[in-house]
């Protein structure tokens, strides 16, 4: 080795040893005679001292190292004089007495600080500096103790690790697919798969009753935040289990990951039914830090000659706590934000509940005080709340309101980056109609289950058919959805009719796994967490680019390497496309 220490490793009870570090250079201080310099690894920074009177031409030459110039240094290790209590090793520093230049290096094109110059597009160009940032490095060393965290679990829990295929086969169904030529068969394509779902259904038929796989995924969608083409699901299946053993399970694995990466006790979890979660708070992923839950009023709130209120589906409100502090200024911001046309409102309605018991309104031409009183009292609120109204289409005011109970929770200090709350959502819809296509959709995909008490539903009904799904949302991001699969044939056949499918296109498309179940399927179910987005939420940071050494930006593009680029003549003509058009031919 060319260390013998690393640079986060020296502590006071070093003193008179001699070490030899390796890194690179953070910064660099000249004070006449004497020079100071940073070095810096993967495991912290350690201070270098040089001395003019001891050593000119090394002092010289340390006076000539640039920013990220890669050094070997030997020397003793002596107490500083001036502390650093914000460093691990700021009680000493190493007297260099020998000084070896591996490496020099160019002026970085940001700094390497926790608080860089740099904007994302430009991090995202020099990743590989970037990741010499302290707060990229913890990220990824967070996945890295995350990813460890999983696999010690699941296999302490009896799972197997095993791999499933990246080049597959393209189904219509879900989001696009990235598709791979073939070079062998000409005109025909692979698909990189979007979840390894018909695979670990597969190996559930071959007995091999508890999968898990940490795999990569794509699909070809637009890219937000907590998106990226590629991501990395924590994928598992089990036999011959129920709901409740599926949320059990993989309950006590969120718990062990989170006590083992951030010594968190995520406490009680929660299980709400999917019309409980959006009855109260408008979401199937609820943020369960804070209240505000929704409050259904259109028993106080409609007859009273308002015709926004008495021509709606739903009159919704939330109780902001000690929100009567808010300015016009603010209220007129909360309005224009339910505004925006990402959200829909036409207007936002509040009802301040004053100090002395009195209410003021932005409708008190049509409501009284009484009547504002029956609203306080469906909110459950007292002096010094304000209540915010929305109404109109259940389905969109829903929205709009989580919209905005969300942006109130940030605004009034609830959402606690450092606070985590799980809870799981069941019983979906099974299936959801399409205007545009005139047929239902799965909601989750078809492999689901129907509750069993709603199958008759589906000859009737379809629409109000419950699926035996779950999904895991914590801090109001879904980080886990599952269900328990088909496992019968003639189910399966009747699902795929459901979802528009022809006899010979579901045979096409899945007639592998219609074949699987003739020989002997077990009833099975499983779950997928997205290990990106669990990353993220331990790093507390709100995009997944955070946590991914290498991410693609809002484009998809990589702009390090710079990908996609086009291929060169000859792989167009091994994948036989027309050069002219650059078509397949």
């Amino acid at each position: 080795m060319l260390r013998t220490h690393n640079c986060g490793e020296l502590r006071i009870e070093h003193v008179g040893t001699q070490t030899t570090l390796c890194g690179w250079i953070q910064r660099r201080r000249d004070f006449g005679s004497l020079t100071f310099i940073d070095l810096r690894d993967r495991y912290g920074i350690t201070q270098l001292s040089f001395n003019e009177e001891q050593n000119a031409e090394m002092h010289e030459t340390a006076r000539s190292l640039g920013r990220e110039f890669v050094v070997a240094v030997t020397g003793n290790v002596v107490e500083r004089s001036n502390k650093n209590d914000k460093l691990p090793t700021g009680d000493i520093e190493i007297e260099v007495t020998e000084l070896k230049v591996l490496n020099e290096a160019l002026v970085p094109p940001f700094t390497i600080e926790d608080d860089t110059d740099g904007g994302e597009e430009l991090r995202m160009k020099y990743r590989y500096i970037d990741i010499r940032r302290r707060k990229v490095r913890e990220n990824l060393v967070l996945r890295h103790k995350l990813t460890q965290a999983l696999r010690n679990h699941l296999s302490a829990e009896d799972f197997v690790e095993v791999e499933t295929p990246y080049l597959i086969k393209s189904t219509p169904e879900g989001a696009r697919d990235f598709v791979v030529p073939s070079r062998l068969n000409e005109g025909q394509f692979y698909a990189l798969p979007q979840s390894p779902q018909t695979f670990k259904q597969l190996l559930m038929v071959s007995g091999m009753d508890r999968y898990f796989q940490i795999v990569k995924c794509f699909r070809d969608e637009d890219f937000r935040a907590d998106r990226q083409p590629e991501f990395t699901q924590i994928d598992c299946e089990m036999s011959f289990v129920e709901r409740d053993d599926v949320l059990s399970t993989f309950e006590g694995l969120i718990r062990k990951v989170f006590t083992k990466t951030k010594n968190i006790d995520l406490g009680e979890i929660p299980i709400l039914t999917y019309q409980e979660a959006m009855d109260r708070f408008g979401s199937d992923k609820p943020d369960m830090r804070f209240g505000m839950e929704f409050c259904h009023i259109n028993d106080v709130a409609q007859g009273e000659g308002f015709g926004i209120f008495d021509s709606a589906e739903l009159v919704v409100a939330i109780n902001a706590k000690g929100g009567n502090a808010f300015t016009r200024k603010q209220i007129d911001a909360f309005t224009d934000y339910v505004k925006r046309p990402q959200i829909g409102a036409k207007g936002l309605i509040y009802c301040r509940c004053n100090d002395d018991g009195t209410y003021k309104s932005s409708v008190d031409k049509f409501f009284d005080q009484d009547a504002l009183a029956a609203w306080a009292k469906a909110c459950d609120a007292e002096a010094g709340d304000m209540i915010f109204v929305l109404s109109g289409n259940r389905g969109e005011v829903v929205n709009q309101m989580n919209e905005l109970r969300l942006h109130l929770g940030t605004e009034l200090g609830l959402r606690d980056r450092n606070e985590f709350k799980a809870c799981w959502v069941v019983d979906f819809p099974l299936v959801e109609w399409d205007e545009d296509s005139k047929r239902f959709h799965a909601l989750h995909h078809p492999f689901t289950s129907p509750i069993a008490e709603d199958r008759a539903l589906m000859e009737t009904d379809p629409g109000s058919v419950r699926a035996n799904a779950y999904d895991m949302a914590i801090n109001g991001m879904e980080v886990g959805g599952g269900s328990i699969r088909i496992h019968d044939k003639k189910l399966q056949s009747r699902m795929f009719e459901l979802l528009g499918f022809s006899e010979q296109e579901a045979r096409e498309q899945f007639g592998f796994l219609m074949n699987a179940f003739e020989y002997g399927a077990p009833p099975h179910g499983g779950i997928a967490f997205g290990l990106d987005r669990l990353a993220a939420l331990l790093a507390g940071t709100e995009s997944i680019r955070d946590v991914i050494a290498f991410p693609k930006n809002n484009m998809g593009r990589d702009l390090m390497i710079d990908a996609p680029a086009e291929l060169n003549t000859q792989q167009l003509e091994d994948l036989g496309w027309d050069l002219a058009t650059k078509k397949g031919s």
